[in-house]
């Protein structure tokens, strides 16, 4: 088991540290929701399919993240509150290389 430690830190300011797995295919958003750090209902509204925006995360800390996607880059065309640093939970998934990654939760719209 390969695990990782990234910071998050959730709407109401306070952040968190979590231990994130990377060799279970999961992306941030679904990481998010295991550790329950935004209200059900308002993060992953579309199921990961880059269709909401409701994921969306500002990255404080960069540790070397893939590239961002033609379907993530024209959903944050779209979506409220969004930030030089803007990207979705949704399309990071966790790999060994995210280590360090510190991020904050978008307000829900």
């Amino acid at each position: 088991m390969s695990d990782i430690n990234i910071k998050i830190t959730d709407r109401e300011g306070v952040t968190h540290d979590v231990v994130a797995p990377t060799d279970m295919s999961m992306n941030l958003m679904e990481i998010i929701r295991s550790y329950e750090l935004a209200e059900e209902g308002t993060i992953g509204v579309c199921g990961g399919m880059a269709m909401c925006a409701s994921c969306q995360v500002y990255v404080i800390n960069d540790p070397g993240l893939e590239p961002m996607g033609d379907e993530e880059d024209a959903m944050l065309a779209e979506a409220y509150h969004v930030e030089s640093n803007s990207r979705l939970g949704c399309q990071l998934h966790m790999v060994p290389a995210m280590e360090g990654l510190a991020v904050a939760i978008a307000p829900y719209p």
